[in-house]
């Protein structure tokens, strides 16, 4: 049954309470400071922040009970400020900076380490009334976080077309948007409705009408809501010590400052451009097909015109794929190819405590062992998060506790009679979500929660999940799941080749679609935000970095989430793309199933967590630092 607010209550009350019990635990000690009275309550501690922290921030992002997402959202301030006074408590610092570390393992010793630098980027050193000033701006970071997130999940914007604006959509687009007695049709901003009809519309001003809607989403509120948020975290990075939010949030990841940051976006803007104009310059030659005296595309046009571009050019139509992708199948097929690659077993729970009656449990199992659960919340639904993600329950522990994670994702399909036909592009998100998952749940065996789970460096964590994409590209792969939904024949290796080889086309100019919401991120983050005009940022920004001009009357950033979670470091997605082609370069293309590499890989990086830098695990898998050689010879493919 799905949890209601009284409950959450109580579940959220008792993981505070104990982390409060763990604390005093902590202080009362008289003696010499050792890993057992010092960083063993800190981590339990750390246990109970987890937990709670964890499901209150999924709940309030998917539960359909309005009273339980308010219940979670005051649960997460809650939660958050204790964790905020921890991070600032002098005390427990020193504690723990007490502990002599001789023979401990390596994993602790990096646990330990993390630790004591976090309490100094937490502003544990810093005089009484600089720390109240911290906790109070973290506290309202909090409160402003949620209220962005929160404006864009419930603003679901909508167009009215006709029947003629739907020419070129899929049959099943169609059906499933009936006109109402005076012929209107009615379109949202929800992605099931929203790709398709960018990507197959036959009507540009249907399509503009669209875009611009979903573009406005979280207008007028974000705009204001954004502006406080960029002074807030100026003003606390101030305080920290740091000329900006950017300098601040970039300090602990692999890339380690933001001028490094902005190199690499200029690096891989440099290194995309030939191949973008390339692009750009087919799409407007598509273009001119329609309409001879184009100059430029709209960005409301290049989905359209890249679909075009694929069929007439490429041979490769997306839609005549979807048959043989429905979700069902795709969903199996997903679960038995990683089962498969990774020697491990998946078994439907269907009598799981889960949020909605469409959500399904599954549990992991290895060697005969259940070893971690994980639910499937896959199809839209009223006031449910909008993108696709995943989202941490509970991290496991050796011996003590099970991982448990979720996938939220917004896919066709859940309703009698629709077989959920999906994109191909939906297939890999699939296979790049479940990638996060598997992460989670592989990384559910370490002694300290602080390096349980997906605790790398915030740079690295999408690393992983890009790779296991290319599982979703491999014709061997999708035969074994991707069959007709009518005449169940496997999808043809020659349609899979056409593809791939559409998959190519357009690549340059995603690149530089992602580097302009990367510097954007970092230009809004990089100085003091007083009286700056947001909208025009992103008006330079995507006009210098994207081969799209910026779409006056628009507000992309008062949707995107990314500027709440990510912040300045939107980067972190090539970043780990980069590290990523070089991981999957030790697999061989012929055989993607094999068990060894994958084991090894497994081993070395999934399973490792946290337990090491980032960097020193991609070394021990790949017998060498990463470099660029892979991602370069993937982005200039033909």
């Amino acid at each position: 049954m799905p949890v209601t607010a009284t409950q959450l209550e109580t579940r959220m009350a008792a993981h505070l309470d104990v982390a409060r019990r763990h604390l005093e635990r902590l202080r009362n000690v008289s003696t010499t400071r050792t890993i057992d009275n010092a960083l063993a309550p800190y981590d339990e501690i750390a246990i109970e922040l987890d937990a709670g922290m964890s499901y209150a921030g999924l709940l309030e992002r998917v539960h359909p009970d309005a009273a339980v997402r308010a219940a979670a959202e005051k649960w997460t301030q809650e939660l958050s400020q204790f964790a905020t006074a921890l991070s600032l408590d002098r005390g427990v610092y020193d504690a723990l900076r007490a502990v002599g570390m001789d023979g401990a393992d390596a994993a602790t010793t990096h646990y330990m380490r993390r630790t004591l630098r976090d309490f100094r980027r937490s502003g544990v050193d810093k005089d009484e009334p600089d720390r109240e000033r911290i906790r109070a701006l973290n506290e309202e970071l909090v409160l402003i976080g949620q209220e962005f997130a929160r404006n864009i999940q419930s603003d679901k914007r909508s167009v009215v077309v006709t029947a003629a604006d739907l020419e070129g959509l899929p049959e099943d687009y169609v059906k499933a948007h009936p006109p109402d007695l005076e012929g209107r049709i009615t379109v949202t901003t929800d992605y099931p409705d929203y790709m398709p009809f960018m990507s197959y519309s036959k009507s540009g001003t249907a399509r503009e009408a669209l875009y611009r809607a979903f573009r406005s989403r979280g207008t007028p509120a974000n705009l204001d809501v954004l502006d406080r948020m960029l002074e807030r975290r100026h003003r606390l990075a101030r305080l920290l010590g740091y000329e900006s939010w950017a300098q601040y949030i970039t300090e602990d990841k692999m890339i380690a400052s933001d001028t490094a940051a902005r190199d690499f976006v200029e690096r891989i803007a440099g290194v995309g451009l030939d191949r973008a104009r390339r692009d750009y310059a087919e799409l407007l030659e598509r273009k001119r097909l329609d309409e001879p005296g184009a100059t430029h595309v709209h960005d409301w046009e290049k989905d359209y015109l890249d679909e075009r571009v694929k069929a007439e050019r490429y041979r490769f139509d997306s839609q005549e794929v979807r048959p043989y992708f429905p979700y069902e199948q795709v969903k199996q097929g997903i679960l038995d190819v990683t089962a498969r690659l990774f020697g491990v077993e998946f078994r439907r729970v269907t009598d799981g405590d889960t949020w909605a009656p469409d959500v399904e449990t599954y549990d992991l199992y290895e060697n005969g062992e259940r070893t971690g659960r994980f639910h499937l919340d896959m199809h839209p639904r009223a006031e449910k998060y909008k993108h696709a993600a995943q989202f941490n329950i509970v991290n496991g522990l050796a011996g003590r506790q099970l991982p448990e994670a979720a996938l939220v994702c917004n896919f066709p399909g859940g309703e009698p009679g629709d077989a959920g036909l999906l994109e191909h592009d939906d297939v890999v998100t699939f296979f790049h979500e479940f990638g996060h998952l598997l992460h989670n749940l592989f990384a559910g065996n370490q002694r300290w929660m602080g390096v349980a789970g997906i605790s790398t460096e915030w740079d690295f964590v999408e690393a992983p999940s890009q790779m296991l994409e290319e599982w979703g590209w491999d014709v061997r792969v999708l035969q074994t799941f991707g069959r007709h939904h009518e005449t169940g024949e496997p999808i043809p290796a020659e349609t899979v080749e056409r593809m791939r080889r559409a998959r190519e086309f357009g690549r340059g100019v995603y690149v530089r679609q992602q580097m302009s919401y990367a510097m954007l991120s970092l230009r809004l983050h990089g100085g003091d935000p007083t009286g700056v005009d947001t909208t025009a940022i992103v008006r330079d920004v995507q006009n210098q970095y994207s081969m799209f001009r910026y779409v006056e009357g628009t507000s992309f950033h008062a949707s995107f989430g990314h500027l709440d979670g990510y912040s300045a470091i939107y980067y972190t997605y090539m970043w780990s793309l980069v590290i990523a082609r070089d991981l999957f370069s030790q697999f061989d293309a012929r055989d993607l199933m094999a068990p060894g590499t994958a084991g090894r890989y497994r081993d070395s990086i999934l399973a490792a967590g946290g337990s090491a830098p980032a960097a020193e695990l991609v070394r021990r898998f790949l017998g060498r630092d990463f470099n660029f050689d892979a991602y370069e010879a993937w982005l200039n493919a033909v």
